[in-house]
């Protein structure tokens, strides 16, 4: 098989002018990465339990590491047996034939945004983690090494974590896009049911 470049663009994606989109990108990025920086902050200032805190560092990597699948199998997977899937009707497989449609943006959104957003506030993570340690022990260079030791299991995680998951977007492209166009469809289903709930009252 040959080798995949996350870059290109396979049969039947749609190529469109990068101007608007890098704006639109751009501005949507500060805004998310303002709104998760709260978010993460104010639920720290909330949690003093190191084990919550360590599972929503463990949540916000995780998250890094499915958008990153989602954006490569989008890039990676091809159109046609999606179309296939669209045309018998299935469930999300209008909306996954959209995402490949769009993979440029979908994999821009999903491994750029998402995934910087996600490296930045893991790092936040670890260190307001490590401040708590340092806080709570008796040791005096806590802090130092456990602040090192802590960034680079965050890392090891994050990179290890997204070589397995692109290995997997490549190989099971269809099935992870297809799977992700039923989740839009099941939200686009929430969505619409509470316009309409808030639209009748």
């Amino acid at each position: 098989m040959p080798a995949w470049n996350g870059d290109e663009v396979g049969k039947g994606k749609r190529k469109r002018p990068p101007g608007r989109w890098i704006v639109s990108i751009t501005i949507w990025s500060f805004i998310l990465a303002v709104v998760i920086a709260i978010v993460t902050r104010l639920l720290l200032n909330a949690i003093y339990s190191l084990l919550l805190s360590f599972l929503i560092l463990t949540a916000v990597i995780l998250l890094g590491i499915i958008f990153d699948i989602i954006g490569t199998a989008a890039a990676a997977a091809e159109q046609a047996p999606l179309n296939a899937r669209a045309a018998r009707k299935m469930d999300g497989a209008r909306r996954a034939v959209d995402l490949v449609q769009n993979a440029d943006q979908v994999a821009n959104f999903c491994n750029d945004v998402i995934g910087d957003i996600s490296g930045i506030v893991s790092g936040t993570l670890a260190a307001v983690i490590v401040s708590r340690l340092a806080a709570a022990s008796v040791f005096e260079k806590v802090e130092v090494y456990g602040g090192i030791l802590l960034t680079a299991l965050v890392a090891a995680l994050t990179v290890g974590g997204k070589a397995w998951g692109k290995n997997l977007a490549i190989t099971r492209s269809t099935e992870i896009i297809a799977f992700a166009g039923k989740i839009l469809t099941r939200l686009d289903r929430i969505r619409d049911w509470l316009l309409f709930r808030a639209k009748t009252g």
